[in-house]
């Protein structure tokens, strides 16, 4: 891409003093690497721009377009971060700053299977990066994707390791902030270098399963579309294919019995209003017997990323098995690009108020691991020591929502126990928690919630945490919060008695 290409992409969306910004961006980072080639042999300045038009594509703020034009500068170029926020502001050299760090943090990385680096010093830089703004993770999401479409340009060794850190952490990334679209691009990508064998053997599969099922889903489809016309549902039907790395993952789950997935082939019907996605539910089930096992309502309890649609499996007169998705257009818009879908190209200041850290209490609940990954990074930044098992930061491990009485939702990780969700809930609950009932069941202290629990805490002022707590929370926050409170009432956390007795005779053999 080029300069002339990337404005031309930019017209339609940005004002126009906007553009002049984009053009003054370009001129500085094509000054700023002149001279530098990408493994390809072309000119740097064709990644940079890539990156920018990318983030066009996915709708996000000016800010975020110019950051991505001048991401590299500063690690790679004789720019500094100070003329950059002479030149275009705070905020966009606070996000090349964010992603500058964000590359500095991974290059200290030896265990991809947490992303968190060895070195506290870049921890901190991640931490403090990602936690202030989203936009900095989005931009290098853009950064990685097209890295990974250039990819054979690069050594076998670099290919694997890139693909490999691809999809054990950019993957889940963009999965977390509900990016669909740009996960299955990253896993595609990345699996194709990682495995080409199982790769092509994939793609053969998926083509010769929709050679023998396309005509028979069209005839499908116009048959729904005549049913939702005679119901007078204004709607949009189309058709979805599974990705080949989720159909990698689903065969190891079925034995490799391609017979065993229903969802490979999907049809889509997309409707103005949430009422309208269950009057087309409603037609589905008239029309066809539904697997009842395999009826899904992501609507009523979204996915932990935040995802909404209802999802269901029928079974056809002809005995074919065929999965709709059905969802509105915010939902499909959100189901494909995510949280940069709340970045709308004219609004950004409120788009930095939705996304800034400091402004957490309005993130949405599926948005809640930013909060808490913001508590960490202001510790960090303030010098605080930190432990070992406070670093454990789950950025991507899989989420569940559960609900207190009232309704409220709350956003914890997969094998969350009660009292996590109590200090979640507050502080004070958590340290008076005398007794839980999940789903109007009193359940115990150590039994793992699950998505969509009724979660009720019993509370009496005279109960105060006890340090055996600490092996009932499997939270960072929650172990924050309850190993602040037992230092207030004076109890010694982490210690145990073992390793008390252990340090008492050093003392003694070095007094000896």
């Amino acid at each position: 891409m080029n300069k002339s290409e990337l404005l031309e992409k930019a017209a339609p969306h940005y004002e126009e003093e906007e553009i002049l910004e984009i053009a003054h961006a370009i001129d500085v980072a094509t000054l700023a690497h002149n001279g530098q080639k990408r493994k390809s042999g072309e000119p740097y300045i064709i990644h940079p721009l890539s990156v920018a038009g990318t983030l066009i594509d996915w709708g996000m703020d000016i800010d975020s377009v110019l950051a991505g034009v001048l991401h590299d500068t500063v690690e790679d170029t004789d720019v500094i971060l100070n003329q950059l926020e002479t030149l275009f502001g705070k905020n966009v050299a606070f996000l090349v700053d964010g992603v500058t760090k964000v590359s500095q943090a991974r290059a200290g990385m030896q265990d991809l299977s947490t992303y968190l680096p060895q070195t506290k010093d870049n921890l901190s830089k991640l931490l403090i990066a990602v936690g202030q703004d989203v936009r900095v993770i989005i931009i290098k999401l853009a950064d990685r994707l097209h890295n990974l479409q250039t990819l054979q340009h690069m050594p076998h060794d670099k290919q694997v390791k890139i693909a490999r850190e691809s999809l054990e952490v950019f993957g889940p990334m963009a999965d977390r902030l509900g990016m669909g679209r740009v996960r299955m691009e990253i896993e595609e990508l990345a699996f194709s270098y990682l495995d080409p064998v199982e790769f092509k053997k994939m793609r053969n599969l998926i083509r010769k399963r929709l050679g023998k099922s396309t005509r028979k889903l069209g005839i499908i489809r116009e048959e729904v579309s005549k049913a939702l016309h005679r119901e007078k549902v204004e709607f949009e039907i189309n058709g979805r294919v599974k990705s080949i790395y989720s159909l990698h993952k689903k065969l190891a789950k079925v034995q490799g019995n391609i017979d065993d997935i229903y969802d490979l082939m999907a049809l889509r019907i997309i409707v103005e209003t949430k009422e309208e996605c269950y009057r087309v539910l409603g037609v589905l089930h008239a029309l066809y017997q539904p697997m009842i096992t395999r009826i899904k309502d992501y609507i009523a309890i979204p996915k932990p990323n935040g995802y909404q649609s209802l999802h269901t499996t029928v079974i056809t007169p002809t005995k074919q098995i065929i999965e709709f998705q059905i969802r509105t257009y915010d939902m499909h818009e959100f189901a494909e690009r995510g949280l940069a879908a709340s970045f709308h190209y004219h609004e950004q200041k409120s788009s930095k108020d939705y996304i800034q850290a400091k402004k957490s209490t309005i993130l949405p609940t599926h948005m809640q691991w930013i909060n808490q990954l913001q508590e960490v990074a202001n510790k960090l930044r303030s010098g605080e020591t930190i432990t070992t098992d406070q670093l454990n930061v789950d950025l991507f491990g899989d989420r569940i929502f559960v609900y207190s009485p009232k309704g409220d939702i709350y956003n914890l990780p997969e094998g969350a126990l009660p009292l996590d969700f109590a200090y979640l809930v507050h502080s004070d609950i958590g340290k008076h928690a005398n007794g839980f009932r999940v789903n109007g069941m009193i359940r115990p202290f150590n039994e793992p919630l699950q998505n969509g629990d009724i979660v009720e805490v019993m509370t009496k002022k005279s109960s105060a945490p006890k340090q055996a707590w600490l092996d009932q929370v499997t939270t960072t926050h929650a172990r924050n919060k309850l190993r602040a409170q037992l230092r207030q009432l004076g109890v010694i956390a982490g210690i145990s008695h073992a390793a008390a007795i252990i340090r008492n005779k050093t003392m003694h053999k070095k007094e000896k």
